[in-house]
């Protein structure tokens, strides 16, 4: 229960930016961090009454487990109301040739209530998606466009042959039969073919609408992608 609890609020801070609760608070949904510039930073407020200690991780993909960035402070003392300024810093060793997707938490700790004594509370942790932009690529405001969206046989698949990440919700739907497929998850990395799970047929579809994340991370209108059928 307290698990899928933490899943929904942080799902609702992902694709919304609301801050719902108490604790340390981004300013933002997203970090941008452009391979040009070389680092990227982020205020984090200390929403709570009382002061805390701001523990920030840099989180793998399980999809891209190579190290790209650090993050500093990793811990620090936070007083209440006060904001934390974090850096992410670039170390990687070769130019990039498309975007990485990471992701960064987030973990307000409360200090103990006496010396010695145990902490009791309840933190709350926020995970944010973190992309690393390549020098030299345009900026794109609307990468789910670039995707395209084919019947293969019996299967409907997705793919990116694009520089971009694209980050979108999980379900799918099917036009014209107004039924629902489900992505495996709610990003698609550049290169990539993702085949789509449908409880029905998909021979006939010749359209899906997706729920698109902007890069800022937040949602838009329906976007319709038409879909085309591989020769038999």
């Amino acid at each position: 229960m307290v698990v899928s609890l933490l899943r929904y609020i942080s799902l609702c801070l992902f694709w919304c930016g609301l801050a719902v609760a108490d604790g340390m608070q981004p300013e933002t949904t997203v970090v941008i961090l452009n391979e040009e510039e070389g680092e990227a930073t982020l205020n984090v407020k200390n929403t709570d009454p009382g002061p805390a200690l701001l523990h920030s991780v840099i989180q793998n993909i399980p999809e891209d487990l190579e190290p790209l960035l650090i993050v500093t402070p990793p811990i620090t003392r936070v007083e209440a109301g006060d904001t934390q300024l974090v850096r992410f810093i670039s170390t990687t060793k070769k130019p990039l040739k498309t975007q990485r997707l990471k992701r960064v938490s987030f973990e307000g700790i409360p200090e103990a209530r006496a010396p010695g004594g145990a902490t009791i509370g309840i933190t709350l942790r926020q995970s944010l998606p973190l992309i690393l932009h390549p020098k030299g690529l345009p900026r794109h405001d609307a990468p789910w466009q670039l995707l395209t969206w084919k019947r293969e046989g019996d299967q409907l698949r997705v793919h990116n042959n694009s520089a971009y990440v694209v980050r979108l919700g999980m379900e799918v739907q099917l036009h014209p039969q107004a039924s629902v497929a489900t992505l495996p998850r709610t990003y698609i990395l550049p290169g990539e073919v993702l085949t789509l799970a449908s409880a029905g047929p998909v021979a006939g579809v010749v359209a899906v609408g997706i729920q698109p994340a902007t890069v800022y991370g937040f949602t838009v209108d329906t976007y319709r992608a038409p879909v085309t059928a591989d020769a038999d």
